[in-house]
């Protein structure tokens, strides 16, 4: 049985040296989580043509989000309030097209941190811009802003009776933190499988799609330190085996 081939969105990073010269980048941590759960990981670049964007779509079984800047406001029809971060354009329009591509050709999907946002811009929703302005009383969700570590933030609450109960469990869930936006209006088709203790969205699913989970926090890091974590990248691989 051969492995499925999962897609990994890359991002463009300018922090190599000598300075100013861009390379694609992403985090072994999402490399490690598919391959441990029997997955082939290749990455994604965030600039291509969309011939050939579609091109290395067609070649893959399944799809990761991962995580990474702020998407610009423009691609969901609000205003820059001045409070965003790293963001990339042309990765926006890179990651929503392969999302749509995924949602309507039912192509297995597990968006993280800023995969779900995309998800839910994909499916027509909006986000909050800045949590810790934009969220009466909210939690600290950014401590580690750009550098997700296993370590514990705050639970989330699963909703019983969706995939991502069946996966990790319903209830409290110990989850770590790195971004300081969210869902905000769901999009077409999604449902909330969890929250923050503060109402932050931290879980979505895609009710008429055979495997579209998007989760805020950073699962591939915690493999190791909780292994219900683990059950989300092999669910993945379940539902793109050839």
């Amino acid at each position: 049985m051969s492995p499925p081939v999962i897609g990994i969105t890359g991002y463009a990073d300018r922090s190599a040296r000598p300075p100013n010269i861009s390379v694609f980048a992403l985090s072994r941590t999402y490399v490690r989580a598919v391959a441990s759960a029997g997955g082939a990981p290749v990455i994604l670049p965030p600039y291509l043509e969309r011939p050939l964007l579609r091109a290395m779509f067609d070649g893959i079984d399944g799809l990761i989000l991962s995580g990474g800047g702020d998407i610009h406001p423009s691609a969901f029809e609000d205003e820059d309030q001045g409070l965003l971060w790293r963001v990339d354009r042309q990765r926006d329009q890179t990651e929503l097209s392969l999302a749509r591509w995924a949602l309507r050709e039912n192509r297995p999907v597990l968006a993280i941190c800023r995969g779900i946002q995309v998800l839910n811009v994909a499916n027509g929703g909006t986000l909050v811009q800045d949590i810790p302005t934009l969220v009466p009383k909210a939690l600290s969700h950014s401590t580690l802003a750009g550098r997700p570590l296993p370590k514990i933030a705050h639970t989330v609450k699963v909703e019983a009776e969706t995939r991502l109960a069946a996966l990790i469990g319903a209830g409290d869930v110990d989850v770590n933190s790195a971004h300081h936006q969210a869902a905000d209006i769901v999009g077409d088709g999604l449902l909330i499988t969890a929250r923050a203790p503060d109402g932050v969205i931290e879980g979505l699913e895609a009710v008429d799609h055979p495997f579209c989970i998007g989760v805020q926090w950073h699962p591939e890091v915690m493999i190791e330190t909780a292994p219900r974590m683990r059950r989300l990248f092999e669910g993945l691989m379940a539902a793109a085996q050839p």
